[in-house]
């Protein structure tokens, strides 16, 4: 018998972006933009060679991820979503978007950089935990994780900032190497390998 999924239905984003190209002001608001200019700092490497971005909506992040990698892969489950950041990336070769629902239709591959950005607390504890063990599956050796949350309850959702950061806090067994939390949001980065960035260009 199959369980019956908590998780916010498809629908939901749907309605969101019926008619409305950036229901959440990612393109307006210094609020969002801010939040990608610190995302991207929080990246230790200069480069990636694979950056996986589930949840990409709309793509205004995803094509900031573009310029630091030289394969991105980014998926939505609402196909106006997807739409919408094919024709934001459609400048970047390298980079494609898939429709689909995660974590069901995962993609092939090995990632080095895993973006899970304001997708968590959509989930529902159990669907998070499968998210969970499909990214530690298709992360490299020295694979990362970043993952950035909205800390107020949102109405509607099984979780919420606090849980999912403590989910994978104790799920992935990695190496938390970036933590900066703000009344708004909490932005983490775990990574298989310890070394901090100056320790990776040999300045100690």
């Amino acid at each position: 018998m199959n369980r019956q999924s908590s998780s916010v239905a498809d629908s939901y984003f749907d309605t969101l972006f019926n008619g409305n190209d950036d229901p959440w002001a990612f393109k307006q608001r210094w609020y969002e933009r801010r939040k990608r200019a610190l995302t991207l700092a929080a990246l230790p490497k200069q480069q990636y060679q694979r950056i996986f971005e589930p949840g990409c909506a709309n793509g205004e992040l995803s094509a900031d991820l573009a310029t630091r990698c030289e394969h991105l892969i980014c998926c939505d489950t609402c196909l106006p979503a997807v739409e919408l950041a094919r024709e934001r990336l459609a400048g970047f070769s390298h980079a494609s978007v898939m429709h689909g629902r995660l974590p069901q239709e995962w993609p092939q591959g090995q990632f080095d950089l895993i973006v899970f950005s304001e997708l968590g607390y959509y989930l529902d504890e159990r669907d998070l935990q499968l998210w969970i063990d499909c990214a530690l599956q298709s992360l490299t050796e020295d694979g990362q994780l970043l993952a950035c949350h909205w800390r107020p309850q949102i109405d509607g959702c099984p979780l919420n900032a606090q849980q999912v950061h403590a989910v994978l806090q104790d799920r992935l067994g990695m190496h938390r190497i970036f933590n900066h939390q703000e009344p708004d949001f909490l932005l983490d980065l775990w990574s298989r390998d310890a070394k901090s960035v100056a320790q990776t260009e040999n300045l100690r």
